[in-house]
């Protein structure tokens, strides 16, 4: 396991990270999907180099990254869809986005439980949080994509029955993954977080 953690890191560290994950802050206070929305997953496409700064992250934040061996696909009642709304809400409002300084890991650093950060920061204090609520790490996940003008931006992707929804720092509404304005970039494994897979 040490063997392939080291190898993975060193991959990580020479690949090309597309995810520079810009720090944006809400655009919209929209609540709810889309009531056009259908049911709709992401499709993988085959295994990919996770982002260096994830693979950092789990290092040195094991009981984020760890598998809690709950349901992949999480059905979405009133009571589930309030609390992803109120996590989203909550996060987005009380975090102050931040670029990470261009001097660490060129400009990418990914943190939990932060009062500022960028996106993947905001993507993973969420993550943290449904999870402390009893969520499971298996339907949440962290995805990099390519805003409409070219920066690269993280996601929170929860897989539900009605669908891959996305919870995003830019805006307050909750979408599924087809009505957003992201280009799909890599997800993560809903397994093994030192796993990822293109899009």
């Amino acid at each position: 396991m040490k063997k392939t953690f080291v190898t993975l890191l060193t991959l990580a560290f020479t690949a090309a990270n597309a995810c520079s994950a810009l720090a944006a802050g809400p655009a919209a206070f929209a609540r709810g999907l889309t009531s056009n929305s259908a049911v709709s997953y992401i499709s993988e496409k085959g295994t990919i180099i996770p982002p260096f700064a994830q693979v950092l992250f789990c290092a040195q934040n094991p009981a984020e990254c760890r598998d809690n061996n709950g349901l992949s696909v999480v059905a979405l009642t009133d009571k589930e869809m309030l609390q992803l709304e109120d996590v989203n809400n909550t996060v987005n409002r009380t975090m102050i986005g931040r670029n990470d300084p261009r001097n660490e890991l060129n400009g990418d650093v990914w943190n939990v439980n932060v009062r500022s950060g960028d996106c993947e920061d905001f993507a993973l204090t969420k993550r943290s949080r449904l999870m402390a609520m009893g969520w499971s790490s298996r339907a949440l996940r962290i995805a990099t994509a390519y805003t409409p003008s070219g920066d690269g931006h993280a996601v929170l992707v929860v897989r539900t029955d009605k669908g891959d929804l996305v919870l995003d720092n830019r805006k307050n509404s909750i979408k599924n993954w087809r009505d957003t304005d992201l280009r799909w970039d890599k997800i993560q494994s809903d397994t093994d977080p030192y796993v990822w897979y293109r899009l």
